[in-house]
């Protein structure tokens, strides 16, 4: 995790537009949310399942920097006071906060364009079509039928009680669409059988959903300073949640659950899974 993780740094330093190159204050903002902070899950969901498909680093890298450019997006653009309108993320004001709510919400608009951009000027599959499914892969996963749509559910749902079926479909798209993007973006580097394939794609929608429900597990019961960004938001703001809607023992249990169903779902491929399952473990298991 550690060697993948500073190789994302330095790849997403390296791509990101220099602050100093005009216009050089809207760099700085596309900068300052996307480097210096994060886990990377989403990277190291990529890389693991490139390592399933005997992928080249140099083309994971790509791959794990557009998804994680999406990420980095959704975050400046949910925090805006238009939306959660919170203060902190990953340790330090939020980039409207320091930035300005316009320049944040450009940074974010160009953060997701440059996602798009990566992936068609980089060659990270031998067969152009199947690059191609990733570049539509990925923009569907982002859109109104994926995360875009998630965050619009979240925000009808705010103040009401969402049942556990439908938080489910929220966070499938919300949360879970772009991590089972990570997951096939990864493996569309390599090659792989088409039932490996959905060996992966099983996997991906169990930690994607684990993901969620852990994060709302760590809302209810981690401190601010832990998560390096607002607890407890999410009660504040009447938020539907895992935990309102069944309670912290119930939620705990579903988490674990979902962490046995990721594990089942890859154990045929062996030991070519192992970052999967390590990873698997990570983020059920997180305290941060």
């Amino acid at each position: 995790m550690g060697r993948v993780q500073v190789r994302m740094e330095a790849a997403l330093a390296r791509l990101l537009p220099q602050a100093q190159v005009a216009p050089a204050r809207l760099h700085a903002a596309m900068r300052y949310a996307t480097l210096e902070g994060g886990k990377r899950v989403r990277p190291l969901l990529a890389f693991a399942a490139g390592d399933v498909a005997g992928a080249a680093a140099e083309r994971l890298e790509i791959a794990a920097a557009a998804v994680e450019l999406i990420h980095a997006y959704s975050l400046v653009h949910d925090d805006l006071p238009c939306m959660d309108n919170d203060v902190l993320r990953r340790g330090k004001p939020t980039a409207h906060v320091e930035f300005g709510e316009a320049t944040a919400l450009l940074a974010g608009d160009a953060l997701q364009s440059l996602a798009f951009q990566l992936l068609a000027e980089h060659r990270l599959a031998d067969d152009p079509h199947a690059q191609l499914e990733m570049v539509r892969t990925l923009a569907t996963v982002a859109g109104s039928r994926g995360m875009v749509g998630g965050q619009q559910i979240d925000l009808e749902a705010t103040g009401t009680a969402l049942s556990v079926p439908a938080l489910e479909f929220m966070h499938i798209h919300k949360t879970g669409a772009l991590i089972r993007a990570a997951v096939a973006l990864g493996a569309a580097c390599g090659t792989l059988q088409e039932a490996e394939r959905r060996s992966l794609d099983r996997y991906a929608k169990a930690v994607g959903l684990a993901f969620q429900v852990v994060d709302d597990i760590l809302d209810y019961d981690a401190s601010t300073a832990t998560l390096g960004k607002t607890a407890g938001k999410d009660a504040k703001q009447g938020k539907p949640t895992y935990v309102s809607a069944m309670g912290i023992i119930r939620a705990r249990e579903m988490a674990e659950s979902l962490r046995a169903q990721a594990l089942a779902a890859v154990q045929a491929l062996g030991s070519r899974a192992g970052r999967l399952v390590s990873l698997a473990d990570f983020i059920v298991l997180r305290k941060f």
